[in-house]
């Protein structure tokens, strides 16, 4: 691995690892005749690419881009978008990859929030983007990444001049919070640069070997786990990151093996449907040495490794903080909810509700640091904008990560359940706050609430209980009339959210049970929350939750289709 010092920044850490590592090759992306972009597939080395990032950032200059500017970067999964990000990041200015699953209203916060100058993007996606401009207090330059430098156009405002240091936002990445509305987690360069160190040094069963490793990720860009972790892993070791456009089991391990993928990143989605595919001669014809992801559920653990031959290393990693806990040392736990110990670097602690460390096998949130005497060292910078809710994540020197966890008598952590009100659907986040205040300005709707389910293939599933106003309530007591109505709703929110945030379920019911104080009881919404097909008034949406393309006006494509209801 290439040393970089504490004041090291992304453009400085690129052009030592291409004049280390020269002709080998940094970004792929695989052959894919399906798709509308290299068809053939793509190379990038490291020497190509830091020329590539140099003309890109002279490019960037010219116009008028440097510290301080902020650049959303709409390409999907496409390679471009790592060159685009290394140009930005090397003349100081700020990369915001954007979630192609955005509707037009979420994308309007994300750039208003972010108070974007520019937006790098697809052709595809300009008709729907000017018309969410329509809604936007901020009005970006737009440019078409076919016709880059000819449409490039200077900003609307200058920004900061100060020299780019190791302190110096590289990436604003959004994540879900119980507020209903994304929050913003400003990452530094030191920051991207301090996970991929920390990935590249877990070592045991995670050794990244110099100059070798071929990392096939098909998890998105506007993730921290494909856009940062696994990417300046292999940057700073001369590995390779092969970048699929999406997660589609039937290409898997095609990809995989054609690819000589050394590494592949997973969620624990991906695990079933893996395991769903027939059976074949080709299962352990690959080169892969180990998985790196989260969510595998334990029963599946073992048959998946037995199968296909290689481990699954289970880790626990947060936006705020990527550098990952991993069960990557033997004899590790499978079959369990493990994660990993705390090390050096990145200190644990398990606590109650009044703040005091809990003892073994009693469940508590789980706070972490980096040390006493730097408790925030390569943490996230500040949620953007945000100095209340960045401080209150901050309690005594640990930053609470709301996760529920139970520590045994070795050390090792064991997830339990999330403590703050987010549902965790194939490997999104999804703010169950933000889902019910669109529930509320639904016509029909008085109250709603919106909880996690478990779902046997994408792990937690959302559900909405609604209470119609009281002129529709009686009509739902008619099945064919509720089945109506809870199409419509899904489609309500289908126009208005990514699509994995609509309600896979929608409960009707005549009240909300409540405390005293008016404090929603979702442990009581349900007779059982594993398994709510069998609670009267259940209509099941979850066969209309497919991702669909968007139309120019940013909505959904796809018609209703496949209601179940159950009486």
């Amino acid at each position: 691995m290439i040393p970089f010092g504490e004041e090291e920044t992304i453009g400085t850490a690129l052009r030592r690892a291409a004049d280390v590592f020269g002709e080998l090759p940094l970004v792929e992306a695989p052959p894919n005749p399906n798709r509308d972009y290299h068809t053939l597939g793509y190379e990038l080395t490291y020497q190509d690419g830091a020329l590539a990032v140099e003309e890109l950032a002279r490019q960037y200059v010219a116009a008028g881009y440097g510290p301080g500017h902020r650049v959303g970067l709409f390409l999907d999964n496409r390679p471009e978008h790592f060159v685009h990000k290394l140009a930005l990041n090397a003349i100081g200015a700020c990369c915001v990859p954007v979630n192609q699953e955005y509707r037009a209203s979420e994308l309007a916060y994300l750039i208003d929030h972010a108070k974007l100058d520019l937006m790098v993007l697809l052709s595809i996606r300009r008709t729907a983007v000017e018309s969410t401009l329509m809604m936007t207090c901020e009005k970006p330059v737009l440019v078409d990444i076919g016709q880059f430098q000819p449409s490039l156009r200077s900003p609307r405002r200058r920004r900061g001049t100060d020299a780019v240091r190791s302190s110096t936002p590289a990436s604003i990445l959004y994540t879900s919070g119980t507020t209903g509305r994304p929050k913003g987690c400003v990452l530094s360069h030191r920051y991207e640069l301090a996970a991929g160190a920390w990935y590249a040094n877990r070592g045991h069963l995670a050794e990244v070997r110099g100059r070798s490793e071929r990392l096939y990720n098909a998890l998105p860009l506007y993730h921290v786990n494909a856009s940062v972790l696994s990417f300046f892993c292999m940057l700073l070791t001369g590995g390779c990151q092969v970048q699929s456009d999406r997660f589609r089991p039937s290409r898997w391990w095609q990809e995989v093996r054609e690819s000589r993928a050394t590494i592949i990143h997973y969620l624990g989605v991906i695990v079933p449907l893996l395991l769903n595919q027939p059976e074949s001669d080709l299962d352990r014809m690959h080169a892969v040495r180990f998985g790196f992801g989260a969510g595998v559920e334990p029963q599946l653990h073992a048959q998946f490794e037995e199968r296909f031959g290689f481990p699954l290393l289970e880790i626990w990693g947060m936006t705020e903080i990527v550098r990952v806990l991993a069960d990557n040392v033997s004899p590790r736990c499978v079959g369990s909810r493990a994660f990993g110990k705390a090390v050096p670097g990145l200190q644990v602690k398990v606590m109650d509700d009044a703040g005091h460390e809990v003892g073994v096998g009693v469940p508590g949130e789980m706070v972490v640091r980096h040390s006493v005497a730097q408790p925030r060292k390569d943490f996230f910078t500040e949620y953007l904008d945000d100095p209340v809710a960045t401080e209150s994540a901050w309690r005594n020197g640990w930053f609470y990560t709301g996760d529920v966890v139970v520590k045994d008598e070795t050390g090792m952590l064991h997830f339990v359940d999330r403590r703050k009100n987010i549902i965790r659907r194939s490997g999104e986040n999804i703010a169950a706050a933000e889902v019910e205040a669109l529930l509320l300005t639904h016509p029909l709707i008085e109250h709603a609430a919106v909880l996690a389910v478990k779902d046997e293939l994408r792990e937690e599933e959302v559900l909405a209980c609604v209470v119609l106003k009281a002129g529709v309530r009686a009509q739902v007591l008619d099945n064919a009339r509720r089945t109506e109505i809870a199409s419509d709703v899904h489609d309500f929110c289908r126009e208005r959210l990514a699509y994995y945030k609509a309600p896979g379920w929608i409960l009707f019911k005549e009240e909300i049970p409540k405390t005293g104080t008016q404090k929603i009881q979702k442990h009581n919404i349900l007779s059982s929350r594993d398994d709510p097909q069998h609670e009267p008034g259940i209509v099941d949406l979850r066969d209309r939750k497919k991702r669909a393309p968007m139309n120019t006006a940013g909505r959904d494509t796809a018609g209703a289709n496949n209601l179940q209801l159950k009486a």
